[in-house]
């Protein structure tokens, strides 16, 4: 993840190595990410055009609890629904050792760092270890002297294994290449730093004992770096494919068969994933493209225009500039940078992340079909675009399973790998279960704003939708003291409990609107804090209970936008500081809670069930006429035989669709239009992967086409079984929402 930015034909400098980022080079970049989203730039003081999104989302907010697993990809009937996390996991890289496979991600300004994953069957994951707990103690890193780290920290590791021995190498930002060794996945962890100046770097040791390092963008350079990692080779780096040959930045290399591939993430004009491939190390390089457009049909979300990485941090009144989505760009909402691995059995897969809206950039996995010697993300017959479901790689894990426990009493000796420090803690002025048994206790600290707040405990928010709540006793806060439930980003928002010399009251604010509310509160000594994220559309809102049971709404649903200077997604975040610029009281912390109503998707495949299927693009019914094809029905009411599928369990993730009549789907040819077919044969019945889509939202893969049954919106032509996947906005007729009629 190289801080150099290419977006329609601007070049926006953003390597921050030597913290030289001139104004001029911010300017374009926030100019850019408009560009990107094909935004609309409005002031956060306008309210109309959220209006719309929150009455759906208002609804769920009055659920006084909720009960549900922690989201995880895998379907439990073999297949797999993208993304593998619904939270931000970003800069992707994979390894395999043995039967195992390992990823390591990003981790920015927040400590612990550089994580690492464990999976068996790259579609359930575990926490295995971060390679170290803080930085070095200089102010930045620290919220110190006026200086921090938003954004910048550690990130684009490049994760390998080599002669028994596990490899990270990543960089921190204006202190250069690191390396992290062990023997183990779980650590611990040895550290070295690399002299050079080499980031956003790949590295591959090759079988004559050479270590190389793939690096820069557009540019894209080759280094050799010495045996003992200490530096590069004087002399050897060379650029080996310039630019002008479409590629980008967040590299892997590989050595495949004798041959040397480069994969690479590029944002000029669009976010899509390029490789290039020689005979040598050293060149010279042929490229192409092996993904491209594939976001599962969403669109560049909500982004500020006026926040990115080199600007100041944003103080409570700054005017932010919301860049509205036009609902038709994809900027980054495509799959882009990551990495491929080959299981033992011989097949290849890809990881890749997406631009996910409030979460941030988090992970897919794609099957790899090679062609003509390149690897391409998808199904040979439909290359450059990966399924949302798709089938397991292995059945070896029987139960899904999510990463991460979200929920905390505070009871253990640790924390739980979900939570992270925002910047370096101060270990003196905080304790887990010590100086109050069973819970977390945070002294107040100086600060002007929560951004500014030292020991802030974070995790990453989740989607698609989440309810995060949290137990507050705020009986030994003092004066100047405001302490509670935050949700970091640039605009931040907050609900926490503020003393005074009045007493106690509670403060909603949302910085986007420099808005706030105050409830005195002066009988309730502890109280419970609620923040409700429908993530997919960039929405919050706040409620809190004085009971635990009973909660209601504190302020309005505000607006929480992705945006370049923290470089993250939303964290959640329990923090205690002091405006008065001293230290202040202690804020204990309990009883902590996340809940995803999403995250049990086994109602969303309708098996055994008879739905109707509306097809996204017009409005109108799927209909199997008595011609002997699939057309459309234009009357929503109908509820003839002809528009009742029952949805039919073929097994291993496998369906069919079974007319009320008794006549099954199938395919006849090549899937052109109008070979969407009905037959009474039920061997004759095409197989499908049900593509869950989410909110009652599917498409129908064929695998006999590898393709997507549509129809075009307006032609009126018949169904066809050859559509590539979903354009941004899910309106090109191959999306459908869907409801149970029996």
């Amino acid at each position: 993840m190289d801080k150099k930015w290419y977006f329609c034909g601007y070049v926006i400098n953003y390597k921050i190595l030597d913290l030289r980022i001139t104004m001029k080079k911010v300017l374009i970049a926030t100019c850019c990410i408009a560009l990107l989203s094909g935004s609309l730039s409005v002031s956060a003081q306008k309210k109309s055009d959220v209006q719309a999104q929150k009455k759906s989302a208002a609804k769920s907010v009055s659920a006084s609890s909720l009960t549900g697993k922690s989201w995880s990809a895998d379907n439990g009937n073999g297949t797999f629904t993208n993304p593998l996390f619904y939270d931000e996991f970003s800069d992707p890289d994979i390894i395999r050792v043995g039967e195992d496979y390992y990823l390591a991600g990003t981790t920015m300004h927040s400590v612990p760092g550089l994580v690492v994953l464990h999976s068996k069957d790259l579609v359930n994951w575990e926490f295995s270890s971060y390679c170290f707990d803080r930085f070095d103690d200089s102010d930045d890193f620290n919220l110190r002297n006026g200086k921090e780290a938003y954004g910048q920290g550690i990130w684009a590791p490049a994760i390998r294994y080599h002669n028994g021995k596990f490899y990270i190498f990543s960089n921190i930002n204006g202190h250069g290449l690191q390396v992290y060794i062990s023997d183990s996945a779980k650590g611990p962890w040895t550290h070295h730093k690399i002299n050079g100046d080499i980031y956003d770097l790949s590295v591959l040791f090759d079988e004559d004992g050479k270590i190389y390092a793939v690096h820069k963008y557009g540019n894209v350079t080759v280094t050799e770096l010495k045996p003992d990692l200490s530096g590069p080779v004087e002399g050897s780096s060379k650029v080996v494919i310039p630019e002008g040959n479409a590629m980008g930045e967040g590299h892997h290399v590989y050595k495949i068969n004798g041959m040397y591939y480069i994969l690479s993430a590029d944002y000029s004009p669009m976010g899509r994933m390029q490789c290039a491939r020689s005979k040598s190390i050293w060149g010279p390089y042929e490229t192409c493209v092996i993904s491209e457009r594939e976001s599962y049909g969403y669109v560049a979300g909500w982004s500020v225009g006026n926040m990115g990485i080199g600007r100041p941090l944003p103080e409570d009144g700054f005017n932010f500039q919301n860049n509205k989505p036009n609902g038709l760009n994809l900027g980054c909402a495509t799959i882009h940078q990551g990495g491929i691995v080959q299981a033992p059995d011989g097949k290849w897969w890809g990881v890749s992340m997406q631009d996910f809206n409030a979460v941030g950039r988090t992970v897919c996995l794609s099957p790899i079909t090679w062609v003509d010697g390149w690897p391409y993300f998808g199904l040979e017959k439909n290359l450059g675009r990966s399924p949302r479901t798709w089938f397991k790689p292995n059945d070896k894990v029987k139960t899904p399973q999510a990463p991460y426990d979200r929920c905390d009493d505070f009871s253990g000796k640790t924390f739980k790998p979900v939570w992270q420090w925002n910047h370096n803690p101060n270990d003196k002025m905080w304790s887990l279960n010590k100086e109050r048994k069973g819970w977390l206790r945070l002294h107040s600290m100086p600060a002007k704003q929560l951004l500014w707040a030292k020991n802030s405990l974070t995790q990453r928010a989740i989607g698609p939708v989440s309810y995060t709540s949290v137990k507050l006793d705020a009986s030994r806060l003092k004066v100047g003291d405001e302490a509670g439930l935050g949700a970091m980003n640039t605009p931040y928002a907050s609900l926490g409990v503020v003393k005074s010399e009045k007493g106690l009251c509670l403060r909603c604010y949302d910085q986007n609107t420099n808005k706030e509310v105050l409830k005195p509160i002066a009988k309730n000594k502890v109280v419970w804090l609620r923040l409700w994220g429908d993530y997919d559309k960039s929405l919050l809102q706040f409620s809190y209970s004085l009971d635990g049971k009973n909660w209601e709404n504190i302020g309005e649903q505000m607006l929480s936008p992705y945006q370049l200077k923290t470089f993250q997604g939303v964290r959640v975040a329990l923090y205690a500081f002091n405006k008065t610029g001293v230290n202040g009281g202690v804020a204990d912390f309990d009883d902590f809670k996340v809940a995803e109503p999403m995250a049990d998707r086994t109602a969303y495949l309708p098996i055994g069930k008879t739905i109707r299927l509306f097809n996204l693009a017009d409005g109108n019914l799927m209909n199997a006429t008595g011609h002997g094809l699939v057309h459309s029905s234009w009357n929503k009411k109908e509820m003839s035989n002809g528009v009742k599928f029952l949805i039919e369990d073929r097994g291993q993730g496998k369906i069919a669709l079974k007319t009320a009549d008794g006549r099954y789907v199938y395919i006849a040819g090549a899937g052109l239009s109008g070979d969407v077919r009905l037959t009474s044969d039920a061997s004759r019945a095409e197989e499908f992967v049900w593509q869950d889509m989410l909110y009652n939202r599917c498409m129908l893969l064929s695998l006999k086409t590898q393709r997507y049954v549509g129809k075009h919106p307006a032609d009126g032509s018949p169904y066809s079984a050859d559509f590539q996947g979903a354009d941004a906005g899910m309106k090109n007729g191959c999306v459908f929402s869907w409801e149970v009629v029996e």
